[in-house]
């Protein structure tokens, strides 16, 4: 799934990321919990949480995430964004929850982080 279908699947503002739009998603995530995404995560995949923080962002550096949702309409402050800017790593906010985005995304193809559906 592109990038700009997820955009659309989640009624997401997308924050950092414009030249990434045609990158192709297979798999999403969604963890509020960082040791998580570091101990269980393929690389490349979407990343969904509530935690609009610069340790999120560089969790998901380190793991090689290709995006990250904040979720439940959380904003990230513009530290967060700049970070994610200078990294190139595509930045979304989605007003859904967790629940709810992980539910559409899953409903629309993408698996889970192991590739299972």
């Amino acid at each position: 799934m592109k990038l700009a279908d997820i955009v659309s699947v989640l009624d997401a503002t997308l924050l950092v990321g414009d030249a990434h739009l045609d990158r192709e998603f297979e798999i999403c995530r969604g963890s509020d919990l960082m040791s998580d995404l570091l101990a269980y995560f393929a690389d490349g995949g979407l990343f969904l949480t509530g935690l609009p923080t610069l340790q999120a962002v560089r969790t998901a550096v380190v793991s090689g995430v290709g995006c990250i949702v904040f979720v439940r309409g959380k904003r990230p402050p513009e530290e967060v964004v700049a970070l994610a800017r200078n990294e190139d790593l595509p930045v979304l906010m989605s007003p859904f929850s967790m629940f709810v985005a992980c539910g559409r995304l899953y409903e629309t193809g993408l698996a889970g982080h192991d590739g299972q559906r």
